[in-house]
């Protein structure tokens, strides 16, 4: 199977393999073994036999009970399916219909802005997102067979999932670069789909002020990273001591977790 960062999948948005990068040790992420998407309610029944060629294992969703209800996960037979919710409710706004989006966002012109800012941090300081994270690392650490991928994911494929591939390719000891240009991904991979939905809001009359608004919410921004970034290193002493001292992972782990991951 061709080695590529974007899965093209028929029913699914923002299917990314996380093989290939490099570490500042010289390594190299393994192919297949990491792979991070939106939801996978809509896929195909093409997509499920080629996420079971591919190897998926182990299906983690960072969404909240709500969500899945809304939106159930299809998956190929035999896929391990774990709920590790980073939020107690859709914090994101990213699963929100239109009538409610336009309630809550069209009055300030930077409150989604400010919204995806808040998310970020609270992504890094909330006891449950903690938590959905750690527990993310032991799926991480039992997906050590060498024929088997794990996929984590949420509704959007962008912020919960992006925090989780930034703490994880933290983990492997991936160049912040590279870290931060693989979040910032999501605009391009998902730059058509996120542009119909801007398309379809505009047309159906919305105010610049909430078109701006949901535009926020639907992309990436190396802002709302920085703002993460910005806690994790004031707070608590950097990317190295929060993965240690708040999400748990210790050295053995962690040296683990490159054995696992890297070649």
């Amino acid at each position: 199977m061709v080695e590529q960062r974007v899965l093209d999948l028929a029913g699914g948005v923002n299917f990314r393999e996380l093989g290939g990068y490099p570490t500042v040790n010289n390594h190299t992420i393994k192919w297949h073994k990491l792979i991070r998407s939106a939801n996978l309610a809509t896929l195909a029944d093409s997509d499920l036999l080629y996420l079971k060629g591919y190897g998926v294992a182990t299906d983690i969703d960072l969404r909240s009970d709500e969500e899945i209800k809304q939106q159930p996960d299809r998956i190929p037979d035999g896929v391990t399916y774990s709920v590790d919710s980073v939020f107690p409710s859709d914090q994101t706004d990213a699963s929100k219909s239109e009538s409610q989006l336009t309630q809550e966002f069209s009055a300030n012109p930077h409150q989604g802005y400010q919204h995806m800012i808040e998310v970020y941090q609270d992504m890094v300081t909330t006891k449950q997102a903690q938590g959905a994270y750690r527990d993310l690392f032991d799926n991480l650490l039992a997906n050590d067979q060498s024929n088997q991928s794990i996929l984590f994911h949420c509704t959007a494929g962008k912020d919960r999932t992006g925090m989780g591939a930034i703490f994880t390719l933290s983990a492997l000891d991936v160049d912040p670069t590279v870290i931060k240009d693989d979040y910032l991904l999501t605009n391009q991979v998902a730059g058509d789909h996120i542009q119909h939905n801007l398309n379809e809001i505009k047309q159906k009359g919305a105010s610049q002020t909430l078109y701006d608004n949901i535009a926020a919410l639907l992309t990436v921004s190396a802002d709302y990273y920085d703002a993460a970034m910005k806690v994790i290193n004031t707070q608590y002493g950097g990317m190295a001591d929060y993965l240690h001292d708040v999400l748990g992972l210790t050295t053995a782990q962690k040296q683990t977790l490159q054995k696992i991951y890297l070649d």
